[in-house]
């Protein structure tokens, strides 16, 4: 019996291009998997979650919708800027609806206050021959004589200032380089337009000569209390370029026919302003004294307001090449 086995298995081992193992062995590549499967193989690693992937699935739609709305957000800006900027009728579209507003928005009170900041043209001089209470005198220039300055601040009309400024006319009492140097530092620094810079500098002029004051200490005061801005505010109720507090000053409105709403134009509260400083450095005896008062100060310490003033106005006269006056 055992002997018909082997011959068995020597018959079947013969065949050529297969081999077999004797019978009752294992062979080599079954002992090696079996081997690696209990030593070798890492385990299998734990399936995450419903909840792991339904948070993953999340993260990525949440990652989808932005990415497609910043891109569509992109694309409608830059068409909307496109339209806006290369379509002419569109252009004159925004423009009216912007003059519009500012016909609704404006106060009736100051009509002629805003379009005196704004307007230098023939078509609006019409309109502008009343600023509160300020009118113009219309005189012939005498003959040699082109675009004479204003020689008092009841002659001054701000439309005429800046229609001058425009005009690079002169201001009395300094060359023309100095005014180009300081219409430059202000229009740059405070941030205004280069033609109401000029016409601000001639009324501190004419105003300065009538008050007997600095006219860069006007100036420096005028940009510590408002930057320029002649429709400013503040918390207590001062308005205007040089902040004047209208319900304690209103008498000093009295010679211009809109009353204290006058102190949102900007020669009548340069005007006042500089009427209210001459009178505080009259009363204290100097200029620090008399910035003091001017800003309300009651004691020896006016919170470094004095100081801001003067090294505004140390940089103004840097700036201009004007020497510091009184």
């Amino acid at each position: 019996m055992a002997a018909d086995n082997n011959s068995r298995w020597k018959t079947r081992s013969t065949r050529p291009g297969r081999v077999e193992s004797p019978p009752g062995t294992v062979s080599v590549p079954e002992k090696w998997r079996a081997h690696t499967s209990r030593h070798g193989e890492a385990p299998a690693r734990p399936q995450r979650g419903s909840l792991a992937r339904a948070v993953s699935a999340l993260e990525s739609r949440l990652a989808e919708w932005l990415n497609v709305g910043a891109a569509y957000l992109g694309i409608a800006v830059l068409v909307t800027l496109v339209m806006v900027f290369s379509i002419a009728p569109l252009r004159d579209q925004v423009s009216q609806v912007h003059q519009a507003l500012l016909e609704a928005l404006r106060p009736a009170s100051v009509d002629d206050v805003l379009y005196a900041m704004l307007a230098i043209d023939d078509d609006n001089r019409e309109l502008l021959e009343h600023l509160a209470g300020t009118v113009a005198e219309s005189t012939e220039p005498q003959e040699g004589e082109v675009n004479p300055p204003p020689t008092s601040a009841e002659s001054i009309n701000f439309v005429g200032l800046l229609k001058a400024s425009s005009e690079e006319s002169s201001v009395e009492g300094i060359t023309a380089a100095q005014e180009t140097a300081l219409r430059s530092y202000l229009a740059r620094k405070y941030r205004i337009a280069s033609s109401v810079a000029g016409a601000i500098i001639n009324t501190v002029f004419v105003v300065a000569r009538e008050m007997d004051l600095d006219p860069q200490l006007i100036l420096a005061v005028i940009a510590i209390e408002s930057r320029y801005n002649p429709y400013a505010e503040s918390h207590v109720g001062a308005q205007g370029l040089m902040q004047v507090m209208t319900r304690v000053h209103k008498e000093k409105f009295t010679e211009f026919s809109d009353g204290t709403i006058a102190a949102l134009h900007p020669i009548a509260n340069i005007r006042v302003g500089s009427r209210i400083l001459r009178d505080c450095i009259d009363r204290r005896g100097s200029i620090e004294r008399g910035l003091a008062c001017y800003v309300g100060a009651t004691g020896p310490s006016d919170g470094g307001y004095g100081a801001k003033v003067l090294a505004e106005r140390r940089r103004i006269a840097l700036a201009s090449g004007i020497p510091v006056g009184r």
